[in-house]
């Protein structure tokens, strides 16, 4: 499923410029300039791909796709549930129980958190592993959050270039005042591009991404607590009081409600 955030915020972002110049009497169709979108986007490609190793350009096709696909897989509530039905499960049948859970898992850092748990790993040594994990993915994460904001700061800089390249075109040939009048305005067009996809799309993505990294960070931690609460052998109600903690408030009451239907059924 698409991430409708980021479809919406980048047709507002177009429809504000359209609309805009058009409010300031400019024709929407000054836009369509190939040297000032070559200048800009192409420079910005360039700077980007000198400024870091190829490893991390293969990303960047990668990257989009995280930008505008929504994330399902971080839902808190099913994971609370997930724990607390394996911790039923552990006090019944013991620990060894859940090693037929892992292969239903599709969460890689989950599946390996159990794992540690049935193979009878401490809590200190599965503690460890997986936030030395979690540390690795941020820092992998942060390369992605890097080529954006870079090219954030490059785009609106090489908008400068591209006008003083349209400037230096304009007045090489004065003779035709209109004809430079035109030439002039269409010189800046390559700051607008600059100025927009630096502001409004490149910065943005990197923020966005943050936003994503520090979602996934916050499940993974509720997937060590959860971990290292059913390794202690600690009571369902308790894991799920605890990992509840990470609810918002609307999802808590939804949970509460469902825990209140379920203890009904059962009396």
């Amino acid at each position: 499923m698409m991430d409708k955030t980021s479809i919406i915020g980048i047709f507002i972002g177009f429809l504000a410029i359209g609309i805009g110049m058009t409010l300031k009497g400019v024709n929407p169709a000054a836009l369509v300039n190939p040297a000032a979108f070559i200048i800009i986007f192409f420079g910005t490609a360039a700077s980007v791909c000198i400024a870091f190793p190829m490893e991390t350009i293969k990303k960047v096709p990668r990257l989009f796709i995280i930008l505008f696909k929504e994330d399902k897989q971080n839902d808190v509530k099913q994971t609370v549930d997930r724990f607390t039905e394996w911790a039923e499960l552990t006090r019944k049948e013991g620990i060894l129980s859940l090693e037929s859970k892992i292969e239903q898992v599709d969460d890689s850092f989950l599946s390996s958190g159990i794992q540690l748990a049935v193979d009878g790993q401490s809590t200190e040594f599965i503690r460890e592993l997986m936030l030395e994990k979690i540390d690795a993915m941020e820092e992998r994460h942060q390369k992605g959050v890097s080529v954006f904001s870079q090219a954030g700061t490059y785009a609106p800089t090489l908008g400068v270039l591209g006008a003083v390249v349209g400037l230096i075109a304009a007045l090489g040939d004065m003779n035709d005042m209109e004809a430079l009048g035109h030439a002039i305005s269409s010189a800046f067009i390559a700051t607008l591009f600059g100025i927009f996809s630096g502001y409004v799309l490149w910065h943005p993505f990197a923020n966005k991404l943050k936003e994503k990294s520090k979602k996934e960070v916050l499940m993974k931690q509720i997937i060590i607590e959860g971990v290292l609460s059913i390794t202690n052998g600690e009571s369902p109600q308790l894991i799920r009081d605890k990992l509840s903690s990470y609810l918002s408030p609307k999802e808590l009451s939804k949970l509460d409600q469902e825990g209140s239907d379920a203890q009904k059924e059962k009396e």
